[in-house]
């Protein structure tokens, strides 16, 4: 049976990024989008983080990834953004409400930063960040340095992945996953994938350029999914379309010698499927595809701009993927989700919540299970 879901306002800030964290270990689940974060478990107080810059109708934020960067117990986070061409941290001043966060930028001149995701590269049990720089031809991930407790000590370590010829960017899109099958993480990008060495730090990663011509373009979401759809033993990648129509799934088989991919579609009909989830938010045991539309992406400029606004969910049925819709309706009516949306439990009861920030506002989906 399909979820039922109740919609809750939380903001009309603008921000497109979100995150729960329990920002002063009370114990209860806050959200934290763009310059605020709001207290649960009602989210009604808000306090400020501080100030975030201003693009027009966008800010300088496009990812909120927890992380306790300086080993002191309480949540930080990583942001950045696209006119920076930089990555930060933002400092929680001890979960208290009434000091703002000191920003701690920890790589500069890398080029606009389209998002930013994290992944544990390198196996060993900790997030690394990697950031998707489309105009930049060097690809690289950032890994906290943690003293020998293993307690982050508020810095970071680049480690350069592959750099493209003069005149060639990573382009739009980025995921990672075991492509190549023997259980590392290759990164994922809009037109291949750089296979990963034994050592990811110091061994030769290795570009292959062997998708074609893909149905969504060369705007591929941020993330790209990498998973086993199908139970066949190998990974596909799921792809949305970030700034036009189209999501899709892709499956390879080896023909002497070299992947063959063939796209499948999952919804061709709606846009701006800029940010994606694998996670079970039906609580079946298995994982369903979140995600939905990115309001107003390039502020109008994008082909299905105008559509109505909607966030789904998509369940494997063994052949194809079955939609369902958690919101729907025209702009102003539906909504959106942002371009770094959040699933988490807000209030305790085992069913996961969708927190959806956006140019159309912050609002949570309270998961009120099925009938």
């Amino acid at each position: 049976m399909p979820i039922k879901w109740r919609k809750v306002w939380i903001s009309d800030e603008t921000f497109e990024s979100a995150a729960v964290i329990d920002v002063n270990n009370d114990g209860v689940p806050d959200i934290v989008s763009g310059a605020f974060w709001y207290r649960g478990p009602d989210f009604r107080k808000k306090h400020f983080i501080g100030e975030v810059k201003g693009a027009g109708e966008y800010y300088d934020d496009f990812s909120t990834i927890p992380l306790d960067i300086n080993g002191d117990g309480f949540t930080d986070f990583v942001a950045g953004g696209w006119w920076s061409n930089s990555l930060r941290w933002c400092e929680n001043p001890s979960g208290d409400p009434a000091k703002e966060w000191t920003k701690h930028v920890f790589a500069e001149g890398i080029g606009n930063v389209e998002t930013t995701r994290a992944w544990d590269i390198d196996g060993d049990g900790k997030i690394e960040i990697l950031p998707n720089t489309p105009p930049n031809p060097e690809v690289a991930y950032y890994k906290l340095v943690r003293d020998q407790d293993g307690k982050g000590t508020g810095k970071f370590r680049k480690v350069s992945v592959y750099k493209f010829p003069e005149g060639k960017g990573q382009g739009h899109g980025l995921g990672c996953g075991d492509i190549a099958g023997n259980g590392r993480m290759d990164i994922v990008l809009c037109k291949g994938w750089l296979e990963a060495p034994g050592n990811p730090e110091k061994g030769e990663w290795i570009w292959h350029e062997d998708f074609p011509a893909p149905p969504w373009g060369w705007s591929a979401s941020v993330p790209m999914l990498v998973l086993d759809i199908n139970g066949d033993g190998k990974n596909e990648i799921i792809t949305g379309n970030g700034h036009g129509y189209g999501l899709w799934w892709s499956e390879w088989k080896l023909v002497n010698g070299k992947r063959e991919w063939t796209h499948h579609p999952i919804d061709p009909y709606n846009a701006q499927y800029h940010d994606l989830m694998w996670v079970d938010i039906d609580g079946d045991g298995q994982p369903e595809l979140v995600t939905g539309k990115r309001h107003r992406a390039h502020c109008g400029g994008d082909v299905g701009e105008w559509d109505d606004l909607g966030i789904y969910y998509f369940k494997w049925t063994g052949e194809g993927f079955a939609k369902q819709i958690v919101d729907y309706g025209p702009i102003g009516a539906g909504k959106g989700c942002g371009i770094h949306f959040a699933v988490a439990d807000l209030n305790g009861d085992g069913r996961p919540e969708i927190i959806a920030p956006g140019k159309d506002g912050l609002y949570v989906f309270f998961n009120e299970g099925s009938e």
